[in-house]
């Protein structure tokens, strides 16, 4: 049996591990197109900080971890499937046959249409290279204009603000991490990020970046300028899907897949940020850039390539972030549901918050900042479906008492 696997990050290293342990007379070959050995990308800001060498990025530490386990590394491009002759063809026209494949070629940044948004000294936050440039380029003291305060962005914050840098973000949302935290704990975090010396524009928009001399100067959709030596794009992701085309596979913004991770075609599947699966909260077709989702996805599809059988009761949206130290959380269908209850707690003087919503006495969502103590447990309860009875009442006056709920119903279920 011969599996190809397209993309090497976290989904891709953990198919070809699953496949070795279920298939142990497979052909694996697991293609990414950085002349990097397998890292992670969410390694990059600890690199930046100085925390850890670029080895600390790898996502295995062993030099022959891929050798000893009989898979086939191949730093190449695809450029095209062939679903009909089942084959991959590579960059240099070379063709590479699967019996199997697995589609993990993960995300790329996008690059707004701003004027001037590829001149030197703009850039992504995405590669290994892309931080290899960062750090050659932006020197303490130095200002830089950070582009987009989502998950991403917020990550990149601490290694940027770490290095001395002087850091002005731009948001075009009314909030801070808008596609994770509600309005209240989106003011928590700018607030702490204004308190740790950062500068945060919100709902407003980049119109024109220009240079001047060594200086980088963005033009705000209100006329304001931001005065700069490096700008950083970080305004979200898009699945690597255009090498697709003409192959058959169908595709929306990402990869369609079934709950065992297949697509439309026999034995092609799609794991992490490049497949459009189930959202476990709301049933509909969603795609859950994030390494959890990536990893369980990589680990269902290589399982069912293997014969096994192994299916996924949908993606759960699961974010935990950390911004230059204040840990945030996010969970299923944290913005609630129309009809639901909710409860929330603010202390915004120790930048401590909750807000839990339900779904009838069931909790379908909830987000969090500086009460880490409680994510396992709101996974447990979001993820399954607990029936929590008189005991959404007592979460709804004090939302705190998470863990004395889970094991009264856990008790009660025994």
């Amino acid at each position: 049996m011969r599996h190809v696997i397209i993309g090497n990050g976290p989904a891709g290293v953990v198919a070809a591990e699953t496949l070795r342990k279920a298939d142990r007379g497979a052909k694996i070959t697991l293609i990414g197109d950085e002349p990097e050995p397998p890292y992670s990308r969410m390694a990059l800001p600890y690199l930046m900080m100085g925390e850890i060498d670029e080895a600390g990025t790898h996502l295995r530490k062993g030099k022959d971890h891929y050798a000893q386990l009989g898979i086939d590394l191949l730093q190449d491009r695809v450029e095209r499937v062939d679903a009909a002759a089942r084959s991959v063809r590579l960059k240099g026209g070379a063709s590479l046959p699967y019996d199997r494949l697995l589609i993990a070629s993960g995300s790329h940044p996008i690059r707004p249409g701003i004027t001037g948004i590829d001149l030197p000294g703009v850039h992504t936050c995405w590669t290994m290279e892309d931080a290899r440039r960062i750090m050659r380029h932006a020197a303490a003291g130095s200002r830089v204009l950070q582009i987009g305060a989502g998950f991403i962005g917020c990550i990149i914050m601490e290694s940027l603000v770490s290095r001395g840098l002087k850091l002005t973000v731009v948001e075009m949302g009314d909030r801070m991490v808008p596609r994770m935290m509600t309005p209240a704990a989106g003011k928590m975090i700018r607030d702490w990020c204004e308190s740790k010396g950062v500068r945060v524009h919100l709902g407003a928009q980049v119109a024109s970046i220009r240079a001047e001399g060594r200086e980088l100067v963005a033009k705000l959709g209100s006329g304001d300028e931001i005065r700069a030596e490096t700008v950083i794009v970080s305004a979200g992701v898009r699945p690597n899907v255009a090498f697709l085309e003409g192959s058959g596979i169908a595709c929306q913004t990402g990869v369609l897949v079934d709950a065992s991770l297949r697509t439309n075609l026999p034995d092609v599947y799609a794991a992490g940020d490049v497949a459009e699966g189930i959202d476990f909260s709301t049933g509909k077709r969603a795609i859950m850039a994030i390494q959890p989702n990536a990893v369980d996805q990589a680990r269902l599809a290589a399982l069912n390539m293997a014969g096994r059988q192994a299916t996924s009761r949908g993606s759960l949206a699961l974010n935990v972030l950390d911004t230059l130290g204040l840990v945030s959380s996010s969970f299923g269908q944290w913005w609630g549901e129309a009809g639901g209850a909710s409860a929330e707690l603010v202390d915004e003087r120790e930048y401590r918050y909750l807000s839990l919503q339900f779904s009838g006495d069931v909790l379908i969502g909830a987000t969090c900042i500086g009460l880490t103590e409680h994510v396992g447990v709101l996974r447990g309860l979001i993820e399954g479906r607990v029936k929590l009875g008189p005991w959404r009442e007592r979460l709804l006056k004090e939302p705190t008492r998470l863990a004395e709920a889970y094991l009264a119903c856990a008790q009660a279920a025994a």
